[in-house]
């Protein structure tokens, strides 16, 4: 499976999720929704993911953690905030280069439609 069809599968079930929860819950609910879909999809999906960061030759723990890691490929940062910040974007450009995947979902539940919640990023560059 490539990374747009895991992309496709993420985002239809967001938009499952949001539909019945809508929005005003912890990020840790739409996490814990998201990862329930996702399996029942049939998807590998690892929670809270370490990832080190490397300086030089050192591994440095530095507690970045990844929310959802799908399939080891796709990453799917979860917000349930007013607005997605740039600091967002740059947080999952981040975990983006030092994991080595292609593609990134940022997926903001609190907002009144999922559509404009949700951004991709590949390789660092945000899609239009």
């Amino acid at each position: 499976m490539f990374e747009n069809e895991i992309a496709k599968i993420i985002v239809n079930a967001a938009y499952k999720i949001h539909r019945q929860l809508g929005p005003g819950l912890l990020e840790s609910s739409y996490e814990a929704c998201l990862i329930y879909e996702l399996s029942n999809s049939g998807l590998t999906v690892a929670s809270q993911v370490g990832l080190p960061l490397i300086y030089d030759t050192v591994h440095l723990n530095c507690g970045y953690r990844i929310d959802l890691l799908v399939e080891d490929m796709v990453i799917v940062e979860i917000k349930a905030v007013n607005e997605l910040q740039n600091i967002h974007q740059a947080q999952l450009i981040t975990y983006l280069k030092l994991s080595g995947c292609k593609l990134g979902l940022l997926i903001n539940f609190n907002v009144p439609q999922i559509k404009s919640g949700i951004k991709r990023l590949i390789n660092g560059y945000l899609e239009a």
